[in-house]
């Protein structure tokens, strides 16, 4: 049933890129019994697996779990962390508060039901759930605390209608899944080398780069030279939060070009205050801006992400690039326009990066990005949008174009967006429904979905 797994699978891993996931898949893939219920010679240790009348049984319990997914997950998440409090340094607490974490672990459960005979349609979520839980140090001993208090929070709430066939179905299809991230994960950790879980490192600067963000370059405590990075990736950091009395980590996306000196990284935070009263205010975010000065100490792990532009990737030479950012979702995108403007960089493409604002003040790496497309001006071009413009502010220097949002039908659809050329690519950070929305005009366009990569600033992934 599923030995075609490994099949029609294009990986975009920045380690041994062309086999991880492939490898991982068609190593599940041989462990699955046959669609006529005879199964494949297994290795002397018996791996996970699941019978195609299990699969059936998945798939016919999708829709109970789109109806009680966030109720069975936030008991999960309770449950779980009630009787593990050490797992409190993986989560994020404030995703917790929220209810983000349970939804998104529930649209995970879902898609796998939904596509438990077709994992191929799941390799962009693999992919990013895998990057997420290295760069939080997730080990294959998580693996089996997270079934457990699974298993029991379906059964406690369907009850009766949690056969022990369901429940067993449900049992052997995690183990499955498990064992995919355990193994994809475990090629990660191996690729790292010398780096793996948390290193520590000292706020050797602040820089501030608008009124709401600032860069923090971080250097090794143990000055060991820093392995370089895809740009577009991110670094986990962690502190210790005493109110909370645990660990909290966050994910921050690198703002510059690897540095071949390896001496630092560079974040660049933005101070997130809560726009409404139901927002809840950046814990970590916060903690930077206000908290932690030059010579602190955070932790950091490896680089990670599955959101980047290879700039060694010489096929790629000639194809436009197209960078769309919003708000501080400017940080990876300033990553890759940095990275790809370098000298000798394999892949010389024409590069145009829109960038949307609510202000002047409010705008990252303005003066920066106008430095590289003024000594690039042959292949990079910038436009910038502004929701206000106030007296003093320039057009054709500090903006392009006023009002609320990004407007697409403003600009150049040829010099700008490159809608002709079926080679051009699409990265897109910003707020989840800005990008939603940039996406689907794009694909009014022609563009498709494909060619389009989002980066999403939270838990979980974009639908």
């Amino acid at each position: 049933m599923l030995s075609r797994i490994a099949k029609s699978i294009v990986p975009r891993y920045p380690v041994a890129p062309s086999s991880i996931f492939t490898r991982t898949m068609a190593s599940v893939a041989q462990q699955q019994p046959h669609a006529n219920g005879s199964a494949e010679k297994k290795a002397a240790a018996p791996a996970p697996s699941v019978t195609p009348e299990q699969i059936a049984i998945v798939k016919a319990t999708a829709p109970v779990l789109k109806e009680h997914g966030v109720t069975i997950t936030s008991l999960f998440y309770k449950n779980m962390l009630d009787a593990h409090p050490e797992l409190r340094n993986i989560f994020s607490m404030s995703s917790q508060a929220t209810g983000r974490q349970p939804r998104a672990l529930a649209a995970s459960v879902l898609a796998y039901a939904t596509y438990i005979d077709d994992l191929p349609k799941l390799q962009h979520a693999v992919e990013r759930i895998a990057h997420k839980h290295v760069s939080l140090t997730v080990q294959p001993e998580h693996y089996p605390i997270v079934g457990k208090y699974l298993m029991e929070a379906i059964g406690a709430v369907l009850g009766d209608a949690a056969t022990p066939e369901i429940v067993d179905a449900w049992t052997n299809a995690y183990g499955v899944l498990a064992n995919v991230f355990i193994g994809l994960e475990g090629s990660m950790y191996k690729a790292h080398e010398k780096w793996t879980g948390w290193r520590k490192f000292k706020i050797a600067k602040r820089v501030k780069e608008a009124d709401n963000i600032e860069s923090f370059y971080l250097a090794p405590v143990d000055g060991v030279p820093l392995p370089t990075y895809l740009p577009g990736q991110y670094i986990s950091l962690q502190v210790k939060v005493p109110e909370l009395g645990h660990f909290q980590s966050r994910q921050y996306s690198l703002s510059q070009a690897p540095r071949k000196e390896g001496d630092y990284y560079r974040i660049s935070v933005k101070r997130e205050e809560g726009a409404t009263a139901s927002d809840v205010p950046g814990l970590i975010s916060n903690m930077l801006h206000r908290d932690l000065k030059e010579g602190d100490v955070v932790e950091l792990t490896h680089p990670q992400g599955e959101f980047f532009v290879d700039p060694a990737d010489a096929a790629k030479a000639g194809a436009p690039l197209v960078l769309i950012s919003g708000g501080v979702g400017a940080t990876p995108i300033m990553s890759i326009l940095d990275t790809m403007t370098q000298p000798g960089v394999a892949s010389q493409r024409p590069i145009s990066w829109l960038h949307a604002s609510r202000s002047k003040q409010l705008q990252p790496f303005a003066a920066a990005v106008r430095s590289i497309r003024d000594a690039n001006s042959s292949r990079v071009s910038s436009r910038v949008f502004l929701n206000s413009v106030a007296e003093g502010d320039v057009a054709g220097t500090d903006y392009d174009f006023g009002g609320l949002g990004m407007d697409l039908s403003k600009v150049d659809k040829a010099k700008d967006l490159f809608v002709d050329n079926t080679k051009a690519e699409y990265y897109l950070c910003g707020p989840e429904q800005f990008m939603i929305d940039i996406r689907q005009e794009l694909e009014n366009m022609g563009v498709e979905k494909e060619r389009t990569h989002l980066e999403l600033f939270a838990t979980g992934d974009i639908q």
